[in-house]
């Protein structure tokens, strides 16, 4: 059995089944800690419930208090082959689109970078909603599409501009595109703000 350890869960890999389970964190009070364990879980199933009949992500199978067992996606880590892929303009375009229907449904992911996104039979799912959450405001959706620009420009520098705006092209498709865009930019100086300081 396959594992991977991340900072809030361990993830097993148990035939074709993935198990995502909240790791107990002794530095917190007991109580605390299955409060925060349980609600995490919680909204994270919630999240995922919602989404999967919007774009494709893994399909629950069950849950518990602190885990939840979910089909395993077979495919390649975009993180790890992106780069290497010949239609990877019409894939950032894919994510771009998910990103959209997401945002329209008022689903902010919270974590977008290509780690957490798997390319199968020549879909893009996406995966881990951890640090997701529920909003409809501007500032949380460009906040999102900040997150990716970034994990691109670190981790697909070669070919970051043109992936992003692929990306770009197929978040054309939410009702609020320019409305986000336009707060994205707002978002990005005042980071080159901070930098500066």
């Amino acid at each position: 059995m396959k594992s991977f350890q991340g900072a809030e869960a361990v993830i097993k890999m148990q035939k074709n089944i993935a198990i995502k389970a909240r790791i107990k964190k002794n530095y917190r009070i007991s109580i605390m800690d299955d409060k925060l364990r349980k609600q995490r879980t919680k909204k994270e199933i919630k999240l995922l419930e919602k989404a999967q009949n919007l774009i494709p992500v893994p399909k629950i199978i069950k849950s518990s208090e602190f885990s939840i067992e979910m089909e395993q996606i077979k495919g390649k880590k975009l993180s790890e082959y992106l780069d290497k892929l010949k239609n990877r303009n019409y894939i950032a375009e894919q994510i771009g689109k998910n990103i959209a229907i997401l945002h329209d449904n008022n689903i902010i992911h919270g974590d977008l970078t290509t780690s957490n996104m798997i390319y199968s039979k020549n879909k893009v799912y996406f995966i881990d909603f951890g640090l997701g959450y529920e909003s409809n405001k501007t500032e949380d959706k460009a906040t999102d599409l900040h997150l990716i620009k970034q994990a691109l420009e670190a981790k697909h520098f070669k070919f970051f501009e043109s992936l992003f705006k692929s990306i770009l092209k197929g978040y054309k498709i939410s009702k609020n595109c320019s409305e986000v865009l336009k707060r994205l930019e707002a978002v990005e100086k005042r980071g080159r703000y901070k930098q500066s300081y």
